[in-house]
């Protein structure tokens, strides 16, 4: 079995091979390369690699006249900075002319443990996703960072993708198909469906074993996209199952939870039961696991959610 890297690690690696293919990317840093691994394309395109430092307004603005002028810019900095510190920048400067800037973010969640709350974005999809023509995305794992990192160079608008700062498991093959707004269905079920997105994919995943061993058959959805959300599959997981669980390192508010019962109350009322942060910040740890585990963020927590559904607690 291959080794799994942390995400952010195979985003610098096939950024650094993107560079290679087309002359027009170009990369900013906000003095955290070594972070977000763009030291990666640093190594081998210096000529075409900007370190703003600590000023990731600054950084946004950059990006967005490089875009203008042609180029196919790569804004990094940690989640928690490009949603918040340099939201305006983005809003105005990117999103609203339809500029074609990527901003790929590291350290998401509750998995940038020990830096605390003024570095764990807990709010950036949310906030990312209630900005027009924004399209946010959080892989699962490496396979689909790899793919997802080439898609978003090759789609033409602004794109906000989040990554997460610790390995996880494999969940896909390589040969998975992918494609920008689609879910992937990693199993089958007809008794209640988990949408989940990042690193609660794999937490879906062995939450489902478990509910299979006590007789309930948990379909798993891996939303990678959050925005444009799969509508159709959120609408056949409503209309399929007794109810859905959804699950993000993310706060529960205007997050994956709420896109998919945005989608639910116009189209397919259901039950849901969101996983997430619970309108709190997190807190330093030595194990991000642990966080997961206090904030009820995972495995056991979508278990306990999904069998509310099942007894019809409602």
């Amino acid at each position: 079995m291959v080794e799994a890297l942390p995400n952010r690690v195979v985003y610098g690696r096939v950024l650094a091979e993107l560079g290679n293919e087309e002359p027009r990317i170009v990369v900013l840093d906000a003095d955290v390369s070594k972070g977000t691994f763009t030291s990666y394309f640093h190594e081998r395109f210096p000529e075409r690699f900007f370190n703003i430092g600590v000023a990731e307004q600054n950084m946004m603005s950059v990006a967005a006249g490089l875009a203008a002028a042609g180029k196919i810019p790569f804004a990094c900095t940690f989640a928690v900075f490009a949603a918040m510190r340099a939201c305006d920048q983005v809003r105005t400067s990117i999103a609203s002319p339809r500029l074609n800037v990527k901003i790929v973010a590291a350290n998401a969640g509750v998995e940038n443990m020990a830096d605390g709350v003024t570095h764990q974005g807990i709010e950036d999809m949310a906030i990312m996703r209630a900005i027009p023509n924004m399209m946010v995305l959080s892989p699962s794992d490496n396979v689909i960072t790899r793919l997802a990192t080439r898609a978003i160079a090759a789609h033409v608008g602004p794109v906000y993708m989040r990554l997460g700062r610790h390995a996880g498991r494999m969940v896909h093959q390589a040969s998975v198909g992918f494609q920008l707004g689609k879910m992937i269905r990693l199993r089958e079920g007809n008794d209640v469906a988990v949408i989940a997105t990042g690193n609660q994919v794999e937490q879906a995943l062995d939450a489902a074993e478990e509910l299979a061993a006590g007789g309930i058959q948990a379909r798993v959805l891996d939303c990678h996209t959050v925005k444009p959300i799969d509508v159709d599959e959120i609408i056949r997981a409503g209309r399929e199952t007794r109810g859905i669980v959804t699950a993000e390192d993310h706060s529960i508010i205007g997050g994956l939870g709420s896109a998919v019962c945005e989608v639910l109350a116009e189209h397919a009322p259901s039950p849901v039961r969101r996983v997430g942060l619970c309108d709190v910040f997190a807190s330093s740890a030595r194990d991000h696991k642990k966080l997961l585990s206090h904030f009820h963020i995972d495995a056991r927590e979508i278990v306990h959610r999904a069998q509310e559904l099942m007894r019809g607690e409602y």
